[in-house]
């Protein structure tokens, strides 16, 4: 009786209970110029078919960062579906069909390592229904251009809503991937990358930098004020939020070796990564996001192929939406707890059992889930900081 009265406030979250996740993935490529001549032009399709019973963040934990990249909605659902044509002698690409940026922007060389590696929680949190990233994915068109071996520059044009408009799960409003919507308010973004001493055959230390902004030509909510500058808590609010035009981020990617061992590639090693990414307070739930982690891998002799590491995730919720709670609590005398942020760590063991299989026991602590939200069952308490421990 004692016991079952303290695990539940050690392991926190919504709830407690064990979740599944899968994803099987059909691939399709078609290279035309193999095919019918036509160099340099290629077809891409992939589609997903998702088990389970919708992951371990919407069900127990109600968390902002990812827990599980994989995590969804179980389904059959079309991702990608694309054709690329190479001009400039392989110098250049141009994309065009059903598209997702988080393959090519964003994208930290390292972080894939972990369990939580996404799309940072800032884009996903401020961009309608998540943006054209896992698993849901936009019609649009991205150019490619690699000026040297090092160098790259991307530029992408989406609609700006993959799944439209509505108050339920973006993935029931997509629910197969077909939506096709081309008619939402347009999505851009850019980044620029550097990589260095990538070269299999290199000594020298290896890693990328990247630099990048987006913007989404919507209009969005303001997160305090009404359309007359009231609190939208106040008796004398019209409780309609003002509109803002627009809504921007800026971000930064780097991956660092800090050690390469004799004979090892750019992914062995004593590895290092960080994100951060910044968009404006007032229209933005998160605007402050920085990610970072550090990975020890081909370390042990015995098992070279073996590696383990250590991450966190933080997202700081916007002082606007902060001011919000203030004024909840003050013009409604709701005692309910105020928006701050959101702290994850994740601790990951990969270990190689033959070539091609690899087992990853995983742990995760959340504090603050949701960033400081009122539980479900208790609106005057936050959610508690929650345990999850996992394999896959």
């Amino acid at each position: 009786s004692v016991l079952r009265r303290l695990v539940p406030r050690y392991l926190g979250g919504i709830k407690q209970g064990a979740v599944f996740d899968g994803k099987l993935e059909t691939l399709i490529g078609i290279d035309f110029g193999r095919l019918a001549g036509w160099n340099g032009l290629k077809l891409f399709g992939n589609i997903l078919h998702l088990q389970g019973n919708g992951g371990p963040g919407r069900n127990l934990v109600g968390n902002l960062n990812t827990i599980s990249n994989i995590e969804a909605l179980p389904t059959t659902r079309l991702s990608e579906l694309w054709l690329q044509q190479s001009f400039l002698g392989g110098l250049a690409s141009l994309r065009a069909g059903q598209l997702v940026v988080d393959t090519e922007f964003l994208f930290s060389q390292y972080f894939s390592f972990f369990i939580t590696s996404d799309l940072p929680t800032n884009p996903a949190v401020n961009i309608p229904s998540g943006g054209a990233a896992y698993p849901l994915s936009t019609p649009g068109i991205r150019l490619k251009v690699e000026p040297t071996p090092q160098t790259t520059f991307l530029l992408s044009v989406l609609n700006g809503d993959p799944a439209g408009p509505g108050l339920n799960d973006p993935e029931e409003r997509n629910r197969y991937g077909l939506n096709f919507r081309v008619n939402d308010p347009p999505f851009v973004i850019s980044e620029f990358q550097y990589r260095y001493n990538q070269d299999p055959h290199s000594t020298a230390l290896a890693g990328g930098i990247r630099f990048g902004g987006w913007h989404h030509f919507g209009t969005f909510d303001d997160l305090r004020f009404d359309t007359v500058g009231n609190s939208l808590a106040s008796p004398l609010s019209t409780g309609v939020a003002r509109r803002l035009k627009g809504n921007d981020g800026i971000y930064a990617v780097l991956d660092q070796q800090l050690y390469r061992p004799p004979g090892g590639d750019a992914n062995s090693g004593v590895l290092l990564f960080g994100r951060a990414a910044y968009s404006p307070p007032d229209r933005s739930l998160n605007d402050f996001y920085f990610d970072a982690g550090i990975i020890f891998a081909g370390m042990i002799p015995a098992r070279p192929a073996d590696a383990f590491g250590a991450s966190f995730l933080y997202a700081h919720m916007s002082d606007r939406a902060r001011g919000l709670d203030r004024d909840m609590r003050l013009f409604r005398g709701l005692r309910m707890p105020l928006r701050d942020y959101e702290l994850s760590f994740e601790f990951t063991y990969g270990a190689s059992i033959v070539p091609g299989w690899t087992v990853y026991p995983t742990a995760h602590l959340i504090f603050h889930p949701g960033g400081n939200v009122p539980a479900p069952r208790s609106p005057t308490e936050s959610i508690k900081n929650a345990v999850v421990i996992g394999v896959r």
